[in-house]
């Protein structure tokens, strides 16, 4: 493709120099230039491609994009006011806007927004559709599942639009896309051209990057902001999905212009959830709406349509989070409730999200990825209703297991991120949890045993006693390992912050790290079985 069809994309174009050669790849890796290429020199958090220039047109790069002055390069330059952006577009460009081509849902919010986007995925699958999905979790087209990186962020915008190249060419129609404020301030998903934009909530999190609430949530934004200025698909109506009991409901509300639907548990919602039952194995509830209904091909509207929903998710945020996806299938997609319902009921969980452990232990073990104060709070809240149990029988009596069993968290907090979290998720676990074990959480170049004293001053602030409701165990193995011993007939134990991640960063290196086999590991020591063994960590020598 010629240097000048990709530069037709670009938004802005602030100087330009002689020449259009013909581009056979676009980067901003210099590491990956090979000749032909057009190298944009994006500024990044802690490096700067500005300073790659000169390696990537010794590598063939044929053309560079600037955001500074540059004098003197053999290749054409262009400046741009902002690389970042300019990467996205002709990424899109180079791969014929590939999203132009499907409908394209945005999942974003603080929390549950992997579960969400994979709840709408389910969703088009059961309507009979080829979607794809991209999520922190993996990228699935069709029949493959791609890892999408070592930590959960929306991948950078050369991936994000390969995926959605590879979709169009796999016959895709929809494609479900998760994206993080990090995804939507740092124009990953930009020329993404959304449809559908979805929000579960907006609470407290990564002000290390945004610097305050107000900034992160205007990050959030920015995927309703755009929906009118997106490309617009023939039958495809823009539509904004809103959280009716979050703190963004107004916020978001007032900044769009587009039509939108809500969500809730309250009696404002355009869809609602009534006659909830949470059980061990999963929640049954009602869908009131407000909203027309699609059954047999003809939209009808009745005066409280209602239907029942069935889900092997757990807690009421899983509730929310199943809301906002049979908003999107009913009104976004106008699709009737059975299949909503059949999409719903089809997806067996998660991974790393309320993710049971069962080796035929008398206890519930769980591994969740609540990393934030909120989620932390409604990961306990579920797991406390998991170990409830009102009415004690005979059973119960002669097995020893009491009216209510124990909830045991093991959770910690990453370094060189968000720090005031740090304190608050010490609080919510002392309110909420019987025992607290403090660990390690990607503790980074900074100091662990800093920031588990910030969790355990939060601690101590609720009550909390070190030693006797809880402890501080550096090694995040041993830790797991700590609170399955202590765990009796009856007890949760969850442990929360990694999941389904696979490494844990120390220092600058990233080590094999998963919380699931490290819990079949303590687990299977307790048991007396064969099981894997426990992954080491610079805190396990």
């Amino acid at each position: 493709m010629l240097l000048s069809q990709l530069l037709s994309a670009l938004p802005a174009i602030l100087e330009r120099t002689p020449g259009d050669p013909d581009i056979t790849a676009v980067e901003h890796d210099s590491r990956q230039v090979r000749p032909g290429t057009l190298f944009v020199a994006r500024r990044g958090g802690a490096v700067d491609g500005h300073h790659f220039i000169a390696e990537a047109v010794s590598k063939g790069a044929v053309a560079v994009v600037v955001e500074k002055e540059l004098k003197g390069l053999a290749v054409p330059v262009i400046r741009v006011p902002d690389a970042a952006e300019a990467l996205a577009w002709l990424c899109a460009a180079f791969h014929k806007f590939p999203a132009r081509k499907m409908v394209m849902i945005g999942v974003t919010g603080t929390d549950g927004k992997t579960t969400t986007s994979n709840l709408v995925h389910s969703i088009l699958l059961a309507a009979g559709f080829k979607a794809g999905l991209i999520s922190t979790v993996n990228a699935v087209i069709g029949d493959q599942i791609l890892d999408t990186g070592l930590h959960t962020t929306t991948p950078d915008a050369p991936e994000v639009q390969r995926y959605l190249a590879q979709m169009v060419e796999a016959g895709m129609t929809h494609c479900v896309l998760e994206t993080t404020s990090h995804g939507l301030a740092q124009h990953r998903v930009t020329a993404c051209e959304f449809d559908v934009a979805v929000v579960t909530n907006i609470t407290h999190e990564h002000l290390d990057f945004h610097g305050s609430l107000e900034d992160y949530r205007a990050a959030k934004a920015k995927l309703f902001e755009g929906l009118a200025a997106a490309h617009r698909k023939a039958g495809v109506e823009k539509l904004a999905v809103l959280n009716a009991d979050d703190e963004s409901f107004d916020y978001l509300r007032e900044r769009l212009n587009v039509a939108y639907v809500s969500y809730g548990l309250g009696e404002s919602a355009d869809a609602r959830a009534t006659e909830i039952v949470y059980a061990p194995d999963g929640t049954t509830f009602v869908v009131e709406l407000k909203l027309p209904t699609v059954d047999g091909g003809q939209t009808t509207i009745r005066s409280r349509p209602s239907f029942p929903v069935e889900t092997a998710l757990l807690g009421e945020y899983n509730v929310s989070n199943c809301l906002a996806a049979i908003t999107v299938g009913l009104k976004a997609l106008g699709l009737p409730p059975r299949t909503v319902r059949r999409g719903i009921a089809s997806l067996a969980g998660v991974p790393g999200r309320m993710e049971r452990i069962d080796l035929g232990q008398d206890f519930t073990a769980i591994v969740d990825f609540a990393h934030t104060p909120n989620a932390l709070k409604r990961a306990l809240e579920t797991a406390r209703q998991m170990v409830e149990d009102p009415a004690p029988n005979l059973d119960n009596q002669k097995s020893g297991r009491g009216a209510q069993g124990r909830v045991i968290v093991i959770f910690g907090s990453a370094g060189l991120r968000d720090v005031a979290k740090r304190r608050w998720m010490g609080e919510v676990a002392a309110e909420l949890a019987d025992f607290t074990i403090i660990t390690a959480e990607d503790p980074r170049t900074e100091s662990l045993t800093a920031i588990m004293a910030e969790s355990a001053e939060g601690a101590k602030s609720k009550g909390g006693e070190e030693g006797r409701t809880f402890w501080r165990i550096t090694d995040r193995g041993e830790a797991i390992a700590f609170a399955v011993n202590m765990a009796k007939a009856g007890d949760a134990v969850i442990a929360c912050g990694k999941a389904h991640e696979q490494s844990m960063c120390f220092g600058t290196v990233e080590y094999p790290w998963d919380d699931r086999v490290a819990m079949r590991a303590a687990l299977s020591a307790r048991l007396g079985l064969r099981g894997p063994a426990m992954p080491q960590l610079p805190t396990s020598l």
